[in-house]
């Protein structure tokens, strides 16, 4: 079964993160993210990683009454911000827990646990 897990990061630090990238912390927290992720490779469970540009460059389309709008930067105030995600293909729920608890020992973040939704997905 596939997992979304979807990495937030405090917005404070997100603007900061440009200066703090090449900290001794941040890069041993990376290479350890980055082991990890070989780990989850070598066991077949790894689909894909991707880290997210700043949220001041993204775009939200919604519909209106007037049709499809697309608008341009950040919403609102927001306290956390979508970071990055990884998919993973996996027994079950029980183990995409425990992958994502690994991450948030490494990366310090919290990561979210979703369930893809597929033609096999139980409800």
């Amino acid at each position: 079964m596939k997992y979304l897990l979807l990495g937030y990061t405090p917005a404070a630090a997100w603007d900061a993160a440009g200066s703090g990238m090449d900290s001794p912390e941040a890069q041993a927290a990376f290479a350890a993210y980055q082991q990890f992720e070989r780990e989850l490779t070598e066991s077949g469970e790894f689909v894909s990683s991707e880290g997210l540009g700043h949220p001041a460059v993204s775009t939200t389309v919604r519909r209106t009454e007037a049709g499809t709008v697309a608008t341009d930067g950040p919403f609102a105030e927001l306290k956390e911000v979508l970071a990055s995600f990884a998919v993973i293909d996996v027994s079950g729920h029980e183990r995409a827990v425990e992958i994502a608890s690994r991450i948030v020992e490494v990366l310090g973040e919290p990561i979210e646990v979703r369930p893809i939704l597929c033609a096999d997905f139980p409800g």
